[in-house]
């Protein structure tokens, strides 16, 4: 009997897309714990007062210029076609199957209060959480782990930490930049090219 194909899904709003997003992907693809990479842009994030400041399909579009320098990444509206709001634990009963373990990325922020999201007992039952570093902080590392002991202990949850350099963007300050036309550093430049093209965040 084969072993389970390891699917790693990297979740998020990807408004835009910027470096730290490719980064942890990147960490994520070559951390030899999952098999292929499924990034997908959620519809409307439920853990957010969320309003679309582009299209569905541009920030698709994004995602696929943005990540493609990672190999077997792909790009999945599943999400986006089902509609309303995009609740972790939809996502993951609807990949589920018997051959397939799924791994799902996480930061920073997700990790520590991954056990306020709507079914949390569910989504560490159908999956592994993987988690990266957003912020450099050494004060920050012992919180992440005693957080993460606590979901072991209480859900019985599989954590991994994966090893990254941790780079610390925020993305409402990219969007503020773009809206006064300013070029921000820290999104790839193909992405931005495609922002000016679109003009988008105006």
């Amino acid at each position: 009997m084969s072993a389970p194909e390891r699917i790693g899904i990297y979740g998020g709003t990807f408004s835009p897309p910027h470096c730290g997003h490719v980064r942890a992907a990147e960490a994520f693809a070559a951390s030899g714990c999952i098999d292929r990479l499924m990034i997908i842009p959620s519809f409307l994030p439920p853990h957010k007062d969320y309003r679309p400041e582009v299209s569905t399909e541009d920030r698709l579009h994004m995602c696929e210029i943005a990540f493609s320098g990672i190999p077997g990444a792909e790009i999945s509206d599943i999400e986006i076609r089902r509609g309303g709001r995009s609740y972790t634990v939809d996502t993951l009963r609807a990949l589920s199957a018997p051959d397939r373990e799924l791994v799902m990325l996480c930061g920073t922020d997700m990790l520590m209060t991954l056990d306020s999201w709507y079914r949390a007992d569910e989504i560490f039952r159908l999956c592994t959480v993987a988690y990266v570093r957003r912020e450099n902080s050494a004060e920050v590392l012992p919180l992440l782990r005693a957080r993460a002991d606590l979901y072991r202990e209480k859900y019985g949850a599989r954590i991994i930490e994966i090893e990254s350099d941790a780079l610390e963007i925020s993305s409402t300050e990219i969007r503020r930049e773009l809206s006064h036309n300013v070029a921000p550093s820290l999104i790839p430049r193909e992405v931005y090219e495609y922002i000016q093209k679109r003009g988008l965040y105006r």
